[in-house]
C-alpha cells in the first residue's frame, strides 16, 4: 500500500525536542585526545555567501526523464510483486555496534566539536572494500519522522575495491532505527532498468548525495553519467531470488550481487550538458521552505582556486508528481536560488531557516574537517584545541541530513554513523 506523507508544516526552532535522556555518549575523552592533533593555523573562514544572478541558476537546470510505466510493470511481472520498506526491515539481519563497542581508531572519525550525541560503527567485515557515502532518514521522508510505523535510516555505500565487474556498485543499508540503542539493518542494491524492463544493471556511482522525500529516493550520479540524479520509488523494492555475484537476470531468476533485495530506478534528472553546468554531488532536504526544497552543492578540491556553487530545487506539489522535483512545461527543473562559497574542499551541504551549513573535507595531512555556518553576511564555525582551530568536524562526511522531529543532524564518516543536534552546531559556532 502506498504511504503518503502528511507533510504537516511545523515551524521548528533549533532547540532539541524529544531528546532522550542518557544519550550523552562517552566520546568526549576520545575527542579531546584527537584535538591535540588539529592544525595550528586558524583562518578567517570563507566569508559570506555570494548570491548568483538568474543567469547563474540557469546553468543548474535539469531535465526530468521517467522510466516508462510499461517497463516498470514488465520488470515487476518478471520479478514478482514489489515490497515496501517494512518488508525490508523485517529481514534486517545485521547489527551496528554502539559507540562504546567501537575501537579508538573508529571513534577518531567523530567530530571534536560539536560532539556526537549518538554514534555507531559498521562492522569491518561488512564494509571492507566499500566506501561510506550519504545518509538520509524517515525524518526526510515525512515530517513526523516515521515511515508507516517505522523510524528508518538509509546509509549509502559504493564499491571501491573488488573486480572490474563490480567496482562502483551502489548499495543502501536500510536501518531499523525504532530502538536507537539497537540498530539493525540489511542491504539493498541500487539498480537501473534496461532492455525495456526485461533486465537491470547495477547503478555504478559513489553515493555522495541521497534524499528520501515522500515515497521517492533521489541519489546522485558520478561524473561521466549523463544523469545528475537517479530516482527510486520506495514502494518498488524487489526481491532477488538467486544468490550470486551477478547483477540482473540470470539462469533461474534474478541476482543482486548476493543481496536479497534490489531497488530499480523509476527515473532520472539529466544535466543540460553545458560545460560549466555544476553537478550536484551532495544533496539534502530543506523543510523550512515553501514548498520543501532539495539543496544541492558541488564538490571542490581542497585549496583549489574555484568557488563552489550551492543551490536549491523546489519539490513538486502537483498531484501525481509526489516526491519529484517541480518541472516547467518543458519538463525542465530550475533552481530557485543559487550562491557561491569561497570554501574549498566542499563536501556536505545543508540549509535550514535561511542558514547554510557547509562541510570542508580534511586535507591530506589533517584528521578533521570544518563545518561552517554561512549566510550572505558571513561565516562561523566551532573552535577547538589550544590554537582555537576550526578543524573540529569529522574529516570525511559527504552529506548532512537534518531530522527535524528530533533536531539532529545525521551523517557518517569512515565506519562511524553519528548524529549531533543542530542546536549544538549553532551553539559551538564562533
Amino acid at each position: 500500500m502506498r504511504h503518503r506523507g502528511r507533510h504537516r508544516r511545523r515551524r521548528r526552532g533549533r532547540a532539541v525536542r524529544a531528546f532522550l535522556a542518557g544519550t550523552a555518549l562517552a566520546l568526549t575523552a576520545a575527542a579531546t585526545m584527537i584535538s591535540a592533533s588539529q592544525a595550528t593555523v586558524t583562518d578567517d573562514g570563507p566569508g559570506p555567501l555570494k548570491p548568483l544572478a538568474a543567469s547563474g541558476t540557469q546553468r543548474t537546470a535539469l531535465t526530468e526523464e521517467l522510466v516508462p510505466q510499461a517497463d516498470l510493470d514488465r520488470l515487476a511481472a518478471g520479478m514478482g510483486k514489489p515490497v515496501g520498506v517494512g518488508a525490508v526491515l523485517a529481514g534486517a539481519d545485521r547489527a551496528l555496534r554502539n559507540a562504546d563497542g567501537c575501537s579508538t581508531a573508529e571513534r577518531a572519525d567523530l567530530p571534536v566539536s560539536p560532539a556526537a550525541t549518538r554514534a555507531y560503527c559498521w562492522n569491518a567485515d561488512d564494509t571492507e572494500g566499500w566506501q561510506a557515502g550519504a545518509v538520509t532518514t524517515s525524518g526526510d521522508a515525512d515530517d513526523d519522522g516515521v515511515w508507516g510505523t517505522n523510524r528508518v535510516i538509509l546509509s549509502g555505500w559504493s564499491r571501491s575495491g573488488g573486480t572490474a565487474d563490480d567496482r562502483g556498485l551502489a548499495r543502501v543499508a536500510f536501518v531499523d532505527a525504532n530502538d536507537l540503542d539497537r540498530l539493525s539493518y540489511t542491504w539493498v542494491l541500487l539498480a537501473v532498468p534496461v532492455d525495456g524492463g526485461r533486465d537491470y544493471r547495477g547503478l555504478a556511482s559513489h553515493v555522495s548525495g541521497m534524499v528520501w522525500y515522500q515515497d521517492k529516493l533521489l541519489v546522485t550520479a558520478d561524473d561521466g553519467d549523463s544523469s545528475a540524479l537517479y530516482v527510486y520509488d520506495m514502494n518498488r523494492v524487489q526481491r532477488a531470488d538467486v544468490t550470486g555475484e551477478a547483477v540482473g537476470r540470470v539462469t533461474g531468476g534474478w541476482s543482486a550481487h548476493g543481496y536479497r533485495f534490489v531497488l530499480p530506478a523509476v527515473g532520472s534528472y539529466r544535466l543540460d550538458g553545458a560545460s560549466d553546468s555544476p553537478r550536484p554531488t551532495t544533496v539534502s532536504l530543506d523543510r523550512s521552505t515553501a514548498p520543501d526544497s532539495l539543496v544541492a552543492g558541488e564538490w571542490t578540491l581542497d585549496g583549489g582556486d574555484r568557488s563552489a556553487r550551492l543551490w536549491r530545487y523546489p519539490f513538486s506539489t502537483a498531484d501525481g508528481h509526489e516526491g519529484l522535483l517541480a518541472t516547467g512545461t518543458d519538463g525542465r527543473v530550475r533552481a530557485s536560488e543559487a550562491y557561491e562559497t569561497k570554501l574549498t574542499g566542499v563536501r556536505g551541504v545543508l540549509s535550514y531557516e535561511g542558514e547554510w551549513y557547509v562541510s570542508r573535507a580534511a586535507g591530506a595531512r589533517e584528521r578533521h574537517g570544518v563545518l561552517w555556518r554561512q549566510t550572505t553576511e558571513g561565516a562561523e564555525a566551532a573552535e577547538c584545541g589550544t590554537a582555537e582551530s576550526h578543524d573540529c568536524w569529522s574529516g570525511h562526511t559527504e552529506s548532512l541530513s537534518y531530522w527535524a522531529e528530533t533536531g539532529e543532524v545525521w551523517t557518517q564518516s569512515g565506519r562511524m554513523l553519528f548524529a549531533t543536534p543542530l542546536g549544538s552546531v549553532d551553539g559551538s559556532a564562533r
